[in-house]
């Protein structure tokens, strides 16, 4: 297992191979629907964010409530797909990784490959599993969408396989 610090760098990312298996620890993102079409929209405004995603990693992901004594509750990813449509306006602003699950659009394919960025899934069904890795957790943005807020999460020896990495080369193909 390949272990490796957040944020991201660019050589880093062109040393790794789809189907690597990774330990991530460092600082990340979470983000689901509402917050990707807030943030986007923000972005079609020509609004600033008041966060940056330059060189940062957005795991797919809502947490369900942090139980008492906990960091957070279970934190499993998402369906990355539903996503993709904004896949484009994240890369533009720096981000070099996203985390969740399951398959993205050959659009999204080529998207990673220009902008030279990654896809990472980890393992659904194992939110309480991945709970465990979160060792801070702190909401940045748009509070009010409850789960779906934006995260701000301290991760160690998170979990995950590359996906699609800047080659465009996919464990699903």
């Amino acid at each position: 297992m390949k272990r490796i610090k957040l944020p991201l760098d660019k050589e880093t990312i062109f040393s790794l191979s789809a189907g690597d298996k990774i330990s991530l620890t460092g600082y990340l993102y979470t983000a689901r629907d509402a917050a990707h079409k807030r943030i986007a929209d923000t972005l079609k405004r020509g609004e600033n964010l008041p966060i940056s995603f330059n060189r940062e990693t957005i795991y797919y992901m809502g947490p369900t409530p942090t139980p008492p004594g906990k960091v957070i509750g279970a934190c499993g990813p998402t369906t990355s797909h539903r996503l993709d449509s904004y896949m484009e306006i994240l890369l533009k602003q720096g981000l070099l990784g996203t985390i969740g699950k399951g398959e993205r659009s050959d659009e999204v394919i080529e998207l990673l490959k220009r902008y030279k960025a990654l896809y990472f899934v980890t393992f659904g069904g194992a939110g309480a599993y991945l709970s465990e890795m979160v060792k801070e957790n702190t909401p940045v943005l748009y509070e009010d969408l409850g789960t779906e807020a934006v995260h701000r999460l301290y991760v160690e020896n998170f979990p995950v396989i590359l996906a699609i990495d800047v080659y465009g080369r996919t464990i699903f193909k």
